[in-house]
């Protein structure tokens, strides 16, 4: 299944804790300072502009699946610096194999992470560093109860009841096991909670967590779904996030 697409506008106005998350992940990321660094999940390219900002001589190549999100990025990003393509990162493809590679806040999306990572393993070359932070096992676990539960109401039902939902959230130990097959040394991989009281809750939810769901639905209904999920989560609105990092070397 293809990559759905985003509202980059909302989303790039709204992704405060994805800022911070990057942060973390360049915190743990050690280069020359010459490489060219893949940007897996670039969205909007906040966190690809923080890594130039950081390196002032590193290239990037800053990838994302949704049409909207890559054209956002290039309209960020210094195109003498920056090349922005928007692929699927299960069919992942570069000109040239880069020297590292980041990611935020992007992987739980993917329904194969065997794939991704066989995938980002080739668009390294040996010995490159890659840096990676995105839900795990445990993630919003109380906001899932909550859509399982607002999901099986009628008039909600017919479009969202027993639907799994579109995260994959893995646990340290079957990560570490899926990198290692790929062709990944793992220095470190664990999980953290980091839960989070967004600003505009409504719109952080439409924008950020809950498009999948309302893609399923009709769009009178949407509203109403909404209102339901956070008359649930109640005040503050807070996201019980739980993140999965990892620190590797492609061999």
């Amino acid at each position: 299944m293809s990559p759905r697409d985003w509202n980059a506008s909302s989303y790039h106005d709204l992704s405060t804790p994805h800022q911070g998350w990057g942060r973390q992940v360049l915190d743990r990321l050690v280069l020359r300072g010459d490489e060219t660094v893949l940007d897996a999940g670039c969205g909007t390219g906040r966190i690809t502009q923080q890594l130039l900002d950081r390196w002032p001589g590193v290239r990037a190549v800053a990838v994302d699946g949704s049409p909207a999100m890559a054209q956002r990025a290039r309209e960020n990003l210094d195109p003498q610096r920056v090349t922005v393509l928007c692929q699927d990162l299960v069919a992942l493809e570069l000109a040239e194999p880069a020297g590292a590679a980041i990611s935020t806040a992007t992987f739980h999306w993917i329904a194969d992470h065997d794939a991704l990572f066989a995938r980002l393993h080739d668009a390294l070359v040996p010995g490159a560093p890659a840096v990676a932070q995105y839900g795990g096992a445990g993630n919003v676990a109380r906001l899932e109860a909550i859509l399982r539960e607002v999901g099986g109401r009628e008039p909600f039902a017919p479009a969202l009841g027993g639907w799994p939902g579109p995260w994959n959230y893995q646990t340290p130990e079957a990560t570490a096991q899926r990198l290692d097959r790929a062709g990944f040394d793992v220095q470190d991989c664990w999980l953290n909670p980091d839960p989070v009281v967004p600003e505009h809750p409504r719109d952080f939810l439409e924008s950020v967590v809950l498009g999948a769901h309302l893609d399923r639905l009709d769009a009178e209904l949407r509203p109403a779904y909404v209102d339901a999920v956070l008359a649930e989560l109640g005040e503050p609105a807070e996201l019980d996030y739980v993140r999965l990092n990892w620190i590797a070397r492609r061999r």
